[in-house]
């Protein structure tokens, strides 16, 4: 007999071992309930704030609008057409309900008797064929959980789920869902699904096709009619069945709806391909200026911009319609175009190219280029805020400085001429005698102050636009002119809104201009910019109301531009070639461009007239000239234009006199033989201006301004 045989000798220690074994399992009873107490409160103090349900949005998704509201381009995955609950077909509801939890309106977030089912149909199966997961357990898992399988994922999912039932309605879950759901083929919701798989919309779907697309959450990929027909077939089929067995639909109905083909019409998702691509790509870089990384990539930020898409759409088929009438005959491949509202800097319409399937680099933001005689307009707006007269006189002779000669297109001279002439017929060496006369100081300020962003150097030829920029940057400046001195810094965003409405940029609260040059400095440069267009090189851009601009082409003619405004709007034209060949047009042609556009696009805009001149003798003046010429120190050169650098810049550059016509009395020409290895534009020049030799000269001090007669071809410094 073995010891667990033998009868207890005492009956009490049976009797007191059962009471310790009860007494133990309850307390293991007691300490499960309070470890899994434990767990489900460190859990339910891990969930995220379910409120934030209703203003979810996916990682990294922005939506950019126009200033009409249209949607322009929408980022990321994103839902492009939302449903509202009303507008939802019933049989829609019924189909996903019935495909994925017919029992939605007798839960609470959790369904035990789905559960219960699905274990014991995987059980039997040896495998994992169904799930237990309410319609509101797989939105909290699209918005705020993530896909791994585990327990404690399980169990969050459900204590979130219970907690959103608590708060939101089962209409407003059941909106969320149908518009976050991902149905395949890049369609976030029912109503791109639809167009997506039918190209229709929810309300225009038959009951084969609703079952279809109810079909789909549980598989997108595996149940895709794209890649396999014959699977999302079989799904909808069994969609069909399941909504005639919870009542539905009936059973004729459902075999009906089987009988019939999926009758595909397959499309891209709306918004797919970009509407007015320069101008979301140029937002798209902006964004960061703007706001954080973090708020980017939290996503669901929504840029409304400044965009009017009928100018949009005009300049595209004008910067089209330019290169196709005239380039072919002048040589040029490429043009951009900025429209700005001058009072309060509001891009209106940006185009950097003629197509941007072929090339994506924006011609308006990106490309840096020698804006000519259109800088001219910031030398005089500081010489006359300095207190120059448009009637001062200036002689228009052979002048050399610091080296340096400017030449006039044609190759004469006008003798004396007043500024307001001289500007009109966009006289280099007036300019250039400007420069010099209020100094580079001054004038560099006001650049800035006028919007020119990009690198500016101190020599002479800055005075014919020898330094690169944008044409935004240009058409900026001048819109400070149009709006009286005062400058705007261009922009194409209004506002930038978090998904849950909170303003996060706001640019009539954060962004204040600044007053470049006085209004009556501008009212004078506005005037002398209209005698540019009634009788100077701007006449092609003459419109049927006032206008105030300036013509502008490089060395070579590699850059034709034309910048005009009316007190409503400044428009900026470039055309030329990306590889910085030379044309063989004049700006004459930008402006021909720019009055195909702007003519259009004030069509339906009252007249507005510029401010009147100003009493020229009683005006106060607020900017001093500084004459003095900078001491010796590094310095940005102008960028090279093809294999030699020229010092040609104006409106149509021609060669330099010959030497033997200048007049030059054999003194000086033996005086310029002597210093030759240390003028303007020479190796050995540069090399000392930019301390690239130990004993730095001053001979750029020591030259005296005078007219001079020499014709020689001085040429600028390879790039560093």
């Amino acid at each position: 007999m073995m010891f667990w045989d033998r009868k207890p000798s005492r009956p009490w220690l049976k009797l007191w071992s059962g009471f310790w074994t009860v007494f133990a399992l309850g307390g293991v009873t007691l300490g499960g309930m309070a470890w899994a107490r434990r767990e489900l409160a460190a859990i339910d103090a891990s969930l995220p704030d379910p409120s934030e349900l209703l203003t979810y949005a996916r990682s990294g998704t922005i939506t950019i609008k126009a200033a009409d509201g249209s949607i322009l381009q929408q980022i990321g995955d994103v839902t492009h057409e939302k449903l509202d609950f009303a507008d939802t077909p019933p049989q829609l509801i019924e189909a996903f309900l019935a495909a994925e939890d017919h029992r939605f309106y007798d839960h609470d977030g959790v369904d035990y008797h789905a559960i219960a089912r699905a274990a014991m149909t995987n059980w039997r199966a040896r495998a994992w064929l169904e799930g237990g997961s309410t319609l509101t357990q797989q939105l909290a898992r699209m918005v705020f959980l993530t896909q791994e399988v585990t327990l404690t994922r399980k169990l969050r999912e459900a204590r979130l789920a219970q907690e959103i039932e608590r708060i939101t309605s089962k209409e407003e879950i059941l909106q969320k869902y149908l518009n976050l759901v991902y149905l395949g083929s890049g369609a976030y919701g029912v109503t791109d699904a639809a167009w997506v798989y039918f190209a229709k919309s929810p309300q225009e779907l038959t009951l084969g096709e609703m079952a279809l697309l109810a079909g789909l959450p549980a598989a997108p990929s595996d149940y895709s009619p794209q890649t396999s027909p014959e699977l999302a077939q079989q799904r909808r089929n069994t969609v069909l069945r399941r909504m005639a067995e919870v009542g539905y639909i009936s059973e004729s109905q459902a075999n009906n709806a089987i009988k019939q083909p999926l009758n595909l019409n397959l499309r891209l998702p709306k918004r797919l391909e970009v509407r007015l691509p320069y101008f979301t790509s140029y937002i798209q870089q902006q964004l960061p200026n703007y706001v954080s990384d973090e708020e980017i990539e939290k996503g669901g930020l929504i840029v409304e911009t400044s965009l009017d898409p009928q100018l949009q759409e005009l300049a595209q088929a004008v910067v089209r319609q330019g290169v196709a009438q005239y380039g072919w005959q002048e040589g040029f491949t490429e043009a951009a175009l900025v429209a700005i509202d001058p009072r309060n800097g509001e891009i209106r319409a940006l185009v950097g190219g003629t197509d941007f399937e072929q090339s994506q680099f924006n011609r308006a933001t990106q490309a840096l280029r020698q804006p000519g005689s259109t800088f001219k307009g910031i030398i005089y707006a500081t010489a006359i805020a300095t207190g120059l007269s448009p009637r001062d006189v200036y002689d228009d002779v052979p002048y050399r400085i610091a080296g340096y000669q400017p030449q006039n297109y044609g190759g004469g001279y006008a003798g004396k001429v007043t500024l307001q002439n001289a500007l009109a017929q966009s006289i280099n060496v007036v300019a250039v005698k400007l420069l010099a006369d209020i100094g580079f100081e001054p004038t560099l300020d006001v650049a800035r102050k006028m919007g020119i962003e990009s690198e500016l150097g101190e020599v002479y030829p800055l005075a014919l636009g020898a330094f690169e920029v944008t044409l935004l940057e240009m058409t900026g400046a001048y819109g400070t002119l149009a709006n009286q001195g005062q400058h705007y810094p261009s922009r194409g965003i209004r506002r930038i809104l978090a998904a849950d409405g909170t303003v996060l940029f706001d640019a009539q609260e954060d962004i204040r201009p600044q007053q470049a040059i006085d209004p009556d400095s501008a009212a004078i440069m506005t005037s002398m910019l209209r005698q540019v267009v009634e009788s100077g090189t701007g006449r092609p851009a003459q419109l049927d109301r006032p206008v105030a601009g300036k013509t502008g082409t490089s060395d070579n003619s590699r850059d034709l531009w034309f910048i005009g405004y009316v007190p409503q709007l400044t428009v900026g034209v470039w055309l030329g070639n990306d590889n910085n060949a030379p044309t063989y047009g004049s700006s004459a042609t930008a402006a021909r461009v720019w009055r195909l556009f702007t003519a259009q696009a004030l069509r339906d805009v009252a007249v507005a007239q510029f401010p009147s001149l100003p009493n020229l003798a009683q005006r106060t003046i607020t900017l001093q000239p500084q004459p003095e010429e900078p001491e010796p120190r590094p310095n940005r050169e102008p960028r090279e234009s093809g294999d030699d650098w020229q010092l040609t810049w104006g409106d149509r550059p021609s060669a330099l006199s010959n030497p033997s016509a200048s007049g030059a009395s054999p003194d000086s020409q033996e005086a310029e033989t002597r210093d030759r290895s240390l003028e303007y534009g020479t190796d050995e020049y540069f090399r000392r201006r930019y301390g690239l030799d130990q004993t730095p000269s001053n001979s750029v001090r020591q030259q005296q301004s005078s007219p001079s007669g020499s014709g020689s071809n001085p040429v600028l410094p390879s790039k560093k």
